[in-house]
């Protein structure tokens, strides 16, 4: 009775903070204090001053500002041009053509950015107007872009898996190799439906693109020399044990200011943009950690995230089930909160229930980031049709109906990393890495 009592008045203090427009880091502080007032006679002040400056003040959570700054460095640069110049002589021949560039410039981006937005913002400016032009169905090109976008969000570095290693207490590098073989394989399965469609559709009839020797397409495939030298050193540096998280997102942010000063895109003005950007999204970011870290400290005085753990273990549901049931009710929070703030807020109820019914924490950290990709194409909060109604015009209904295809190829992921659980846990498992990432 007591939990129930207690369940009632968080969610009903969070829902009327969030519906009030209120923050969802400064919400989420909130139901904390009023947690804390209500369920404990320790002094809230003091709690919350510690726990929000032990949340703020980790190590790893360095990495965060630092990949998001090279993100948002890369994506002043002309690098969206440079990468359609490159990939768009080997996509033309496959079925599907070049909308295949959606996917790979998403691919190939993501592996630098961390940030779903600015991937699909990035690969977006440059392939809308190039894919229009050639006459390629309007709803592909819309779709396609929408759901490969997501591929930010699981391949290293991804920014939601930080939030997720700092929240479980898990080392970052090793759910950075968890994202990869799992995001290549979305990648291939978004590559696989264009061609499908594309041999299936009658009204798929772009203009054919001039042929290109080898040698040809070789000479433009050094437009992607810098992203890919990039690449290698951020990943690779990781992937080798050169490196911790952290030290790579300062090799890549060094990496992405000589490769803007290389282009004559760096000015002063584009570094202060994109450092204010970086700032502003890292701020958010943090206060929303901070307040969850309050958050998680308040509902253990109540012994909630517990008693739920041994409520929902004693309906002896089997991982498949409570795996079936936990995609439910992601896919249902991400209608209503972005992926960061999803994550942060459930894990304290969470993680108890998922540890104890023997689920790998690292393996979980890409089920979490698949269904929150699903999230962020998801009406009526979903992140990326609101940048791409800004970026197309077109109206959000019509983007999400165009976006259905890869939430349900997403779904089928879900499955496959059931199904398959060494594509997430392989290579953390056999890779090498520097304590401390």
């Amino acid at each position: 009775m007591h939990e129930v009592y207690a369940i009632t008045i968080f969610l009903f203090v969070l829902f009327l903070l969030l519906g009030t427009g209120v923050w969802v880091g400064l919400a989420l502080l909130g139901v904390a204090w009023v947690g804390m007032e209500l369920f404990t006679s320790r002094p809230v002040g003091d709690a919350m001053a510690t726990v929000v400056w032990t949340a703020s003040s980790s190590w790893t959570l360095t990495a965060l500002p630092m990949f998001i700054w090279m993100g948002e460095i890369l994506y002043r640069t002309r690098l969206s041009e440079d990468m359609f110049r490159g990939l768009s002589p080997w996509m033309a021949r496959l079925p599907g053509g070049l909308i295949h560039t959606n996917i790979v410039g998403c691919t190939v981006f993501a592996a630098v950015s961390g940030s779903s937005a600015a991937t699909l913002t990035t690969v977006g400016k440059m392939s809308v107007p190039e894919l229009r032009s050639r006459n390629y169905p309007e709803r592909m090109v819309i779709g396609t872009l929408a759901g490969a976008a997501t591929l930010g969000l699981m391949i290293p570095p991804s920014l939601t898996l930080i939030v997720y290693g700092v929240t479980v207490r898990e080392s970052i590098s090793k759910l950075f190799m968890a994202g990869i073989l799992p995001g290549l394989v979305l990648a291939l399965m978004f590559m696989a439906y264009v061609a499908i469609a594309a041999k299936l559709s009658k009204g798929f009839d772009p203009k054919p693109e001039p042929v290109m020797s080898f040698t040809e397409k070789l000479r433009n495939s050094r437009f992607l020399i810098p992203v890919i030298c990039l690449i290698l050193v951020v990943i690779g540096s990781m992937y080798l044990g050169f490196a911790t998280a952290t030290e790579a997102a300062s090799f890549g942010v060094i990496g992405s200011l000589i490769l803007a000063g290389s282009q004559g895109s760096l000015t002063w003005s584009t570094f202060t943009e994109s450092l204010m950007g970086a700032t502003r999204t890292s701020a958010m970011i943090a206060l929303i950690l901070a307040g969850a870290a309050f958050l998680s400290l308040s509902m253990g005085f109540t012994g909630l995230p517990r008693g739920l753990a041994d409520l929902i273990a004693s309906w002896d549901l089997s991982r498949f089930q409570l795996l079936m049931a936990l995609l439910v009710f992601y896919i249902v929070l991400g209608c209503f909160l972005d992926g960061i703030s999803s994550v942060v807020l459930t894990m304290a109820v969470v993680e108890p229930m998922i540890r104890q019914a023997g689920i790998d924490i690292v393996w979980f950290g890409i089920f979490i980031v698949v269904v929150v990709e699903m999230a962020q194409i998801t009406p009526p909060i979903g992140f990326n049709l609101f940048v791409l109604q800004g970026m197309t015009g077109h109206e959000m209904s019509f983007i999400a109906r165009a976006a259905v295809p890869m939430f349900l190829i997403m779904v089928v992921m879900v499955f496959v990393l059931i199904a398959f659980p060494d594509l997430a846990t392989w290579l953390p498992e056999n890779i090498r890495q520097r304590p401390g990432g």
